[in-house]
């Protein structure tokens, strides 16, 4: 038997809190008595606040796919051309949804690791007034690159489209702010910055979303959000409510505000700028070489052509009990991931460091702790970047 503490530095599920954990494992509420729905009225004030949304915020039993899924269905008819700006495995996902939809997909793709060019979605905008809508990633864990989304929202805000924007790995990690920006949709799932097990996801529209929404006919019995935005409003949900879920997400929101948001998105910068700064001591390459493109939850890591991810992951798992993560698709092997974002602090992303370091082939040399808590200490003290 191994009494070693796991540390799982993966980019969802993340670590929960003890005070979560607790409050799921009280004695169970039922879903349509007054208990629940005051949980329910206090989890829409506090989601309104994360969001930064003056709507409501719809809680859904699903994966951040289903509310991806519900997005495409609940805002587009079939036949209508909408825009997909894709780097990355997540980004690819929206093409697959869109098309089950019916959707006429216009696809920008970039490379694995670079941002999308705002400016390249304007030209395609302007190109062909019939596209009614944009789907895209905010932060792509598939690579670690963070996008643009404040300038995209800039130029669908200024048309008829709709922007619709995967929050799902970075709501409550880095700002979005959905109603000053212009964003449309924006989705984010449970597994992530929330600290809870997977199984919930949350949409909200903004005023012209909801518009759309009403317009367009329902064909989607279970992801309804017209329906689902009615029992909101009386502080239910459709169907059978994922009730532990509900509860531990009150105190987690709780967790959040009590430490204050901006204090949340200075330690996710910090422990970003912790693990980029260890990383390169180590003399490694970081895939993501812009520091204003990277995610503040997850960093990439290009390995040698000597090295594959595999074998350095499950060294790193069985010597140091730290669960890393490899690529996707063709990088599966040529990439490992360090996720920190959620219930993470310094103390894991130096664990992750040093597991990554004792588990390679050929060990680096240098003081890339040392550097990486200095970089750390040194975020915490300046001024957050401007958010994309």
């Amino acid at each position: 038997m191994s009494f070693q503490a796991t540390r799982m530095l993966t980019p969802g599920p993340t670590p929960i809190p003890d005070r979560v954990r607790l409050a799921m494992a009280a004695p169970i509420p039922h879903h349509r008595k007054d208990a629940f729905k005051q949980i329910m009225a206090e989890n829409q004030t506090m989601l309104k606040r994360l969001f930064c949304t003056e709507g409501p915020v719809i809680p859904l039993a699903c994966s951040g796919t289903g509310a991806m899924t519900a997005s495409a269905f609940n805002l587009f008819e079939p036949g209508e051309k909408v825009l997909v700006a894709t780097a990355g495995n997540f980004g690819n996902r929206w093409i697959d949804i869109v098309k089950m939809r019916g959707l006429d997909p216009v696809i920008l793709r970039w490379d694995a690791g670079a941002a999308i060019e705002p400016e390249a979605v304007r030209q395609a905008l302007d190109a062909d007034p019939t596209i009614r809508g944009v789907f895209m990633q905010i932060s792509e864990t598939s690579t670690g690159v963070l996008h643009p989304v404040r300038e995209v929202a800039s130029i669908t805000r200024e048309r008829d489209v709709l922007l619709v924007a995967d929050g799902i790995s970075a709501v409550s990690i880095s700002p979005v702010l959905m109603d000053e920006w212009g964003i449309d949709c924006l989705l984010t799932g449970s597994q992530k910055g929330l600290m809870l097990p997977p199984g919930m996801a949350f949409a909200a529209l903004s005023p012209r979303g909801w518009a759309r929404a009403e317009q367009v006919r329902p064909t989607c019995f279970y992801f309804d959000l017209i329906g689902e935005r009615e029992v909101c409003a009386k502080n239910q949900t459709h169907y059978t409510s994922p009730i532990s879920l509900i509860v531990g997400l009150n105190e987690a929101l709780k967790m959040l505000f009590e430490y204050g948001m901006d204090s949340v998105f200075q330690k996710q910068w910090a422990l970003t700028r912790m693990a980029r700064t260890g990383i390169e001591a180590m003399g490694l390459e970081l895939f993501v070489k812009d520091e204003r493109s990277c995610t503040w939850g997850l960093t990439s890591i290009i390995l040698p052509e000597s090295m594959k991810a595999g074998p350095i992951i499950a060294k790193a798992w069985k010597d140091c009990g730290v669960i890393l993560t490899a690529g996707q698709g063709e990088l599966k092997e040529k990439v490992v991931r360090l996720a920190h974002m959620g219930w993470v602090d310094w103390g894991d992303v130096a664990a992750g460091l040093h597991a990554l370091a004792y588990s390679l082939p050929e060990k680096p040399q240098g003081a890339y702790l040392e550097a990486a808590l200095d970089a750390y200490h040194q975020a915490l003290a300046e001024a957050l970047p401007q958010p994309r």
